[in-house]
């Protein structure tokens, strides 16, 4: 029998919790409700392209099931096979960016990455430049670190360009990095080239590292978007990628980082490989995936851009046409940005709420991405058919006309 008294005494948890919040996924749970309830829910909150028929080329799943039928089950190298690093880096190179193997870490999903890179550059009360509005796992993963996120603007007026005078006057000494996501999750823009290479500069300047997320760069409508590392190779650039959006694979989990040859860099590298080490290794299958996407057949591609690309003109024509309702139209990926006028004293949470218990339509507010909830701002994933688009936005422009009237 034990000896141990019961106790109604909760077990405390860390602290670092209560400042970690996803916005992206904290919604779904009321749509579980609404669902429950009866109403059909569709989900524009999370960017998932298999869930709205989009599949990974055959030749990356064989390659995946060669590997199992081969035997690679168990752990690898913990920066990955060999095979893939080496793919990622002859990718970067061939697209401007100098890579050697030896600074590419696998990782599960770009999202290990990115906290490894922040868990290698930041100490606690130490500072990360991130874009506002942001993807809201930077802010997450910064407040678990005791660290602190400091937002540099972006403006809708400019097509949601950085405000590099806003930039200048909020960087201190705390400073260590800033985070560049081109092409923009949650606003589907491509930076111009000049506001890329001022945005190096003032890093350069400043002496901070760039987290260059450009998972997205394969999704440009008007094809590939160059990293931006092929501007500057000698920057202090930590770029980020995976196989979850341009190879249509987020289940698969499997991403990586590459650490520019800038010497300044060195130190972050070996700090990267050291807490990678920590974690054993990403998934070992997936990994045989990486050389089959990165130089096999990309046909996919042309077919998934053209597709996402007359998605974003049924998506901006329609979000422009209703009463209240503002858009920057996107030029990458599947996201759209839209700004809804909401009736005074309500928040942009209050709007997204509403419209699910009343239309079914899960989208994401604004503040979820650090905007202010009076700015009414939200983000909605168009992957869904132009059809069901169009009916989409049919619901949500009924439902305005009496919500903001």
């Amino acid at each position: 029998m034990s000896s141990v008294s019961p106790t109604h005494t909760s077990i405390p948890v860390s602290s670092r919790v209560r400042n970690f919040s996803y916005a992206i996924r904290n919604v779904a749970a009321e749509a579980q409700k609404v669902a429950a309830a009866g109403t059909k829910v569709r989900y524009l909150n999370v960017g998932n392209p298999p869930a709205f028929g989009f599949q990974p080329p055959v030749h990356m799943i064989e390659a995946v099931e060669r590997a199992m039928r081969d035997g690679a089950n168990g752990y690898t190298d913990s920066p990955g096979i060999a095979s893939a690093r080496d793919a990622v880096a002859a990718e970067y190179s061939r697209r401007g960016f100098p890579m050697s193997a030896d600074r590419v870490v696998i990782s599960s999903g770009t999202s290990e990455a990115i906290e490894l890179a922040l868990s290698a550059l930041v100490d606690q009360n130490g500072e990360v430049l991130v874009p506002l509005p942001t993807y809201p796992l930077y802010t997450a993963v910064i407040a678990k670190l005791g660290a602190r996120a400091v937002y540099y603007k972006t403006d809708p007026s400019q097509r949601w360009m950085p405000d590099l005078d806003h930039l200048h006057s909020v960087v201190t000494s705390a400073t260590r990095a800033i985070v560049v996501i081109d092409p923009n999750n949650p606003t589907g823009v491509r930076y111009s080239d000049s506001m890329r290479k001022a945005l190096i500069g003032f890093a350069d300047h400043h002496g901070l590292a760039i987290l260059a997320d450009e998972v997205y760069g394969d999704l440009g409508y008007e094809g590939p978007v160059a990293p931006l590392g092929s501007l500057a190779p000698d920057a202090a650039i930590v770029s980020f990628s995976s196989l979850s959006k341009g190879f249509v694979a987020p289940g698969w989990r499997t991403g990586w980082l590459a650490v520019g040859r800038s010497p300044r860099l060195d130190d972050v590298l070996a700090a990267v490989k050291k807490l990678a080490d920590g974690r054993l290794c990403s998934n070992a299958p997936m990994q045989y995936a990486i050389a089959a996407a990165l130089t096999g057949d990309r046909t996919h591609q042309s077919t998934f851009r053209a597709a996402l690309k007359e998605r974003a003109t049924v998506t901006t024509r329609a979000l422009q046409a209703m009463p209240g309702v503002t858009c920057v139209p996107p030029e990458a990926a599947f996201y759209v940005r839209p700004r809804v006028t909401l009736p005074p004293g309500r928040t942009d949470e209050e709007y997204v709420l509403a419209l699910l218990r009343t239309t079914g339509l899960l989208c994401v507010h604004g503040s979820g991405f650090g905007m202010r909830p009076d700015d009414g701002f939200l983000r909605i994933v168009f992957l869904a058919s132009p059809d069901e688009l169009r009916e989409i936005f049919a619901l949500m422009a009924a439902f305005n006309a009496d919500y903001l009237k």
